[in-house]
């Protein structure tokens, strides 16, 4: 039987460049740490390689961090409630540059599966209300204009908790308005 061809590897004295552009791995790695952890592998094996690091977001891990990052704003922190109706800490950025002033928000710092826990998976209890508590922390900071990536979401209330945190108010049909911050549960009672 013949023996597989092995895969020629470059000689340790040339250049390659390599680009790694990761995203998040769900509950375990951000997209940068994810980048890191990789370009040291390849670092470990090819010592003279160029390596890019370029972490993907799609709006939810690693969005707010990624865009900061590249244009060198800055972090802001903050205490919102979280998607189980507790007190969570939490963040969101600034672009960095010239005007307008832009924040950047990701909806799973407020409202992200990781956040839930096992037991409390419950889609029809779970809120968005902390987004809207963080979209308000930015417009009081002073943001312009905002970019709101929607990804990661442990929550499906259809964004009424994040509206009713910006002052938006829902009605059941018999006229009772509907709980603040109560979930997607409440959607079947809405008007």
């Amino acid at each position: 039987m013949p023996t597989p061809p092995q895969p020629s590897r470059p000689h340790s004295k040339d250049k390659i460049s390599i680009l790694v552009a990761p995203s998040g791995f769900k509950e375990s790695l951000s997209p940068q740490t994810a980048a890191d952890c990789i370009s040291t592998g390849i670092l470990r094996v090819l010592p003279n390689a160029k390596v890019l690091k370029t972490p993907l977001v799609d709006g939810g891990e690693g969005f707010v961090g990624a865009l900061v990052s590249a244009t060198r704003g800055s972090l802001q922190k903050l205490t919102v409630i979280g998607p189980v109706g507790k007190p969570i800490s939490s963040h969101y950025g600034f672009l960095g540059g010239d005007n307008p002033k832009t924040a950047v928000i990701k909806m799973a710092a407020a409202a992200c599966l990781r956040l839930v826990p096992y037991d409390q998976r419950d889609l029809t209890r779970n809120t968005t209300f902390g987004v809207g508590e963080t979209i308000i922390a930015a417009l009081e900071a002073g943001a312009q204009r905002i970019l709101l990536g929607c990804g990661d979401s442990g929550t499906c209330d259809a964004g009424v908790g994040m509206a009713q945190a910006l002052g938006a108010r829902f009605y059941e049909s018999s006229g009772d308005e509907l709980a603040v911050a109560s979930g997607g549960g409440c959607l079947t009672k809405l008007a």
